[in-house]
């Protein structure tokens, strides 16, 4: 399987897409450098998001973090509604309050390794009623609309983050995870600097070498290598867009060699770490 692959570019402070398709629609892994909201409103899917499985309902909302690695697989059977928002982490940090951040909601969803959202019944006709207005607002020339439309989407973040910050529970047969698997997603997240060859992970979780490829795969859809690979490479560049020296964010994320880094991160972004700052 290829390497997840990023998609979407995101020039503005946020975008809205209000989508329905009714075609099949085969997507592969992916990731995005911003942070991402999807509104569920109809269809059979499924969502894999960092080794956990979810099966959505109606008004389910998923927190996707930037650098998280997620599909959807999409039944064609029924279209496909949703509701996406992608958020610029520059314009969330700036819009955020101290002790209140605007992306607390992904921070909380990312250390929990959890991204499903179902939203209270009582609470989604007022979703709707923001979203909606947000909606009207993009498209509107009428004075002051582009303050409006940043402060609709900071209304519609505040509310999703309260209803976050809540820790909601969501009932049994709304998602899988493996809870071997999860623990070693966790261990990378926290280690990319350390040995996270197979068979120093293998030794650490008890189980075989084996068994931990070919379970990391089934469970997550990638392999152990691609999956570490990746996760160093795009913490590399987060650290490099913040002003860490190319040679230290590579020692940072676990790379011993220079040329070794220099070569996987040109494959990974077609660019090098200096045009990528």
């Amino acid at each position: 399987m290829p390497e997840a692959g990023k998609r979407g570019y995101l020039n503005e402070n946020f975008r809205l897409f209000h989508l329905r398709d009714s075609r099949a629609q085969k997507l592969d892994y992916h990731y995005h450098e911003f942070d991402k909201l999807i509104l569920f409103l109809n269809g059979k899917v499924t969502y894999l998001i960092e080794g956990v499985t979810y099966f959505l309902q109606p008004w389910d909302l998923l927190l996707v973090q930037h650098s998280m690695i997620h599909r959807a697989i999409i039944d064609p059977a029924e279209p496909y509604e949703r509701i996406i928002i992608w958020l610029g982490r520059d314009w969330l940090d700036a819009r955020g309050a101290p002790g209140e951040a605007l992306d607390a909601c992904f921070d909380a969803a990312a250390s929990r390794n959890f991204h499903l959202l179902r939203t209270a019944p009582d609470r989604r006709l007022h979703y709707m009623q923001v979203l909606q207005q947000l909606e009207e607002a993009l498209h509107s020339q009428e004075f002051g609309a582009s303050r409006l439309v940043d402060l609709l989407c900071q209304q519609f973040l505040i509310l999703v983050n309260r209803e976050a910050l809540r820790d909601p529970a969501v009932e049994a047969g709304s998602y899988r995870v493996d809870p071997k698997i999860e623990e070693v997603i966790r261990y990378i997240a926290a280690h990319l600097d350390g040995d996270l060859t197979v068979d120093a992970l293998a030794k650490r979780f008890y189980v075989s070498r084996y068994y931990l490829m070919h379970r990391f795969k089934a469970v997550t859809g990638y392999s152990l290598h691609q999956y570490i690979s990746q996760k160093r490479l795009l913490r590399a560049g987060e650290l490099i867009r913040s002003g860490v020296p190319v040679m230290k964010a590579a020692n940072q994320v676990g790379f011993s060699e220079y040329s070794t880094f220099l070569r996987a991160f040109r494959n990974t972004f077609h660019m090098t770490p200096k045009a990528f700052r």
